[in-house]
């Protein structure tokens, strides 16, 4: 069971580097541009939320497609390494979280979001 949350992590590493899922060049943009805004963070689950609940319909857009790709990143590497989805997501999370510059929006599992 380690050996695969080993495995989960490392391919989290790449997820959360931004080379196994697929989104287009727009959709980033517009969630990098979210980010900074306050608009958009990472949560504990290994998907983006919006902060607030609520987004231009552009920036929502832009998450849901980012999400999209992540569910099948999470499905993926499931698959190969025998561990939940929910796992591989939460594993990535941890590492996007890590990685959030000062300023940006973070929601922890069971909490609300906070400010790095």
């Amino acid at each position: 069971m380690m050996r695969r949350l080993l495995l989960a992590f490392s391919l989290g590493a790449a997820l959360a580097a931004g080379a196994v899922h697929a989104q287009s060049s727009a959709a980033k943009d517009a969630v990098v541009a979210a980010k900074s805004a306050g608009q958009v963070g990472e949560q504990g689950d290994g998907f983006l939320g919006l902060v607030s609940g609520s987004a231009p319909p552009g920036v929502q857009a832009a998450v849901a497609e980012i999400n999209a790709g992540r569910a099948g990143a999470y499905r993926d590497i499931a698959a190969k390494t025998g561990v939940t989805e929910q796992a591989a997501g939460e594993a990535t999370a941890r590492q996007l979280i890590a990685r959030i510059p000062p300023g940006g929006f973070y929601k922890p599992l069971g909490g609300s979001w906070s400010r790095k």
